[in-house]
C-alpha cells in the first residue's frame, strides 16, 4: 500500500498554506535549499519564513546538493525534520546526522541496476533512501521496475519524472512518492488544482 506523498519544491506562502490545510496533507514537503540551479530554489530568509509555518503533522525537508559545513550551520536551527542529501558519501552522511541530530533521506540517483544497489551503502544510517532520476531539477524518468531487487523491509521513496495519472500504479507499492514538475504549470510554478488532485487521488480507498 502506497505509505504517502511528498511535494517537493514548494517555494510560496500561499502553495504552503493550502498544502497543510489540506483534507489529505501530504506526509513530506520538501524545501530546495542550497541548489541555486533550480528554479525552486529558496534563498534563507524566505526559507525562514515558509518553516515558520506550523506544519501540523507534515514533515518538512531540506533538499541539499553536496551540503559544505557552511550551509548546513546556517540552517541547523530551522524547522526541519528530514535532510535530503545528493551526493552525499556514507560516511558523510554518518556525520552530518549525528552532528545536527536529524533524520536522513539519502537520495540515490538511478539510471541502471548498478545504481540501484549503492542502497547498500546507505541503509543503517539512512531513515529513508529516496530512489531518483539522473536529472536533479530537470526530473528525468527512470525505470521503476528496477526497484524490485529493494526488500520491502527497506523504507523507501521514489521520484523521477512521476506524473498525477501515475499514482494509481502504485496502489500496491510500499513506498512514499515524490512529486513536483508534474504538479506545476506553464510557469513553473506549483498548480493548486494539480496538489489537489494529486492529494486526493493518493487517498482514494
Amino acid at each position: 500500500m502506497l505509505k504517502g506523498i511528498k511535494i517537493c519544491g514548494v517555494s510560496d506562502l500561499k502553495t504552503l498554506n493550502y498544502i497543510l490545510n489540506h483534507q489529505f496533507p501530504p506526509k513530506f514537503i520538501g524545501f530546495i535549499t542550497n541548489y541555486k540551479k533550480s528554479k525552486r530554489y529558496v534563498d534563507f530568509e524566505k526559507l525562514k519564513k515558509l518553516l515558520n509555518v506550523k506544519k501540523n503533522k507534515t514533515n518538512y525537508v531540506s533538499v541539499l546538493v553536496d551540503p559544505d559545513d557552511q550551509i548546513l550551520d546556517k540552517i541547523k536551527d530551522l524547522n526541519f525534520d528530514f535532510y535530503q542529501l545528493y551526493d552525499v558519501s556514507p560516511q558523510r552522511t554518518k556525520t552530518i546526522k549525528e552532528k545536527y541530530k536529524v533524520k536522513i533521506i539519502s537520495a540515490l540517483t538511478i539510471n541502471d541496476q548498478s545504481d540501484v544497489y549503492t542502497y547498500k551503502d546507505y541503509i543503517t544510517i539512512s531513515d529513508l533512501i529516496l530512489f531518483d532520476g539522473k536529472g536533479y531539477e530537470k526530473s528525468i524518468s527512470f525505470n521503476h521496475k528496477l526497484l524490485d531487487i529493494v526488500p520491502n523491509s527497506v523504507n523507501k521513496m521514489i521520484a523521477g519524472n512521476i506524473k498525477i495519472e501515475d499514482i494509481p500504479n502504485f496502489k500496491n507499492k510500499d513506498y512514499f512518492i515524490d512529486l513536483s514538475g508534474s504538479l506545476e504549470n506553464k510557469e513553473g510554478k506549483k498548480d493548486i488544482n494539480k496538489i489537489n488532485k494529486t492529494l486526493n487521488l493518493a487517498n482514494l480507498k
